[in-house]
């Protein structure tokens, strides 16, 4: 009887570590907008869904988001399939008029591992079939140029962009969805990051967000 108890209480004990390293581990990050998806003010013009490339927009130039009724969703680092896992709880639920989704360059640089190019436009692809599913007018944007990645060098950035590009904006052209073509006017002539526009050869500075501005609007309005 005594082993018994020994047994259930060291179940007990490997139970609560799981879900203890479950909570911990959000992988997807939900918990990063939790609140902020609580007490968002409505209506909502457009979500920005994206990585670290929308958060540093949103932190460098937050008026833009405020006086437009647009609210940022970006998470540093994360890839496609995690922006996929998160996007009913930070655009569906919130009710946009309209989604921006900008997104695959933490794959292309193998954030998570390798994903062929294919895959990531499936889940570029997916994101925009559950916002038209739900009503929502969807734009899709170019990955922005990256002539390298700092942090993994050995990716050639360049080749694996304009592949990725191509396939979403011929994917938005054949489905009549928006397209916001940041990439032609990011761009220079090593097919990389603008230097006016950047400091670390992939995210942009509050000029280059000026910029990326300045072609989202046109859409958007």
């Amino acid at each position: 009887m005594k082993t018994n108890k020994i047994i259930l209480l060291l179940m007990l004990l490997i139970s609560s570590a799981v879900l203890m390293a479950q909570n911990v581990n959000d992988w997807a990050q939900f918990d990063k907008y939790a609140e902020a998806n609580k007490t968002v003010k409505h209506p909502v013009k457009a979500v920005f869904m994206g990585n670290s490339i929308t958060e540093g927009w949103q932190n460098k130039d937050p008026e833009f988001f405020k006086k437009n009724g647009y609210a940022g969703r970006g998470i540093s680092g994360q890839v496609t399939s995690q922006m996929l896992v998160r996007f009913q709880a930070d655009v569906i639920q919130l009710k946009p008029q309209a989604v921006v989704i900008l997104a695959g360059t933490n794959d292309i640089a193998l954030n998570n591992g390798y994903i062929s190019i294919e895959h990531i436009f499936e889940n570029i692809v997916s994101m925009a079939e559950l916002a038209k599913a739900h009503k929502i007018k969807v734009v899709l944007c170019s990955v922005l140029p990256a002539y390298c990645y700092p942090w993994r060098k050995e990716v050639e950035s360049v080749k694996q962009i304009n592949e990725l590009n191509q396939k979403i904006k011929t994917y938005a052209k054949q489905n009549k969805i928006a397209y916001a073509d940041y990439y032609k006017v990011m761009v220079d002539e090593r097919q990389g990051l603008n230097i006016q526009y950047q400091n670390d050869e992939v995210h942009p500075n509050l000029k280059g967000y000026k910029v990326m501005e300045q072609v989202i609007l046109k859409i958007l309005k």
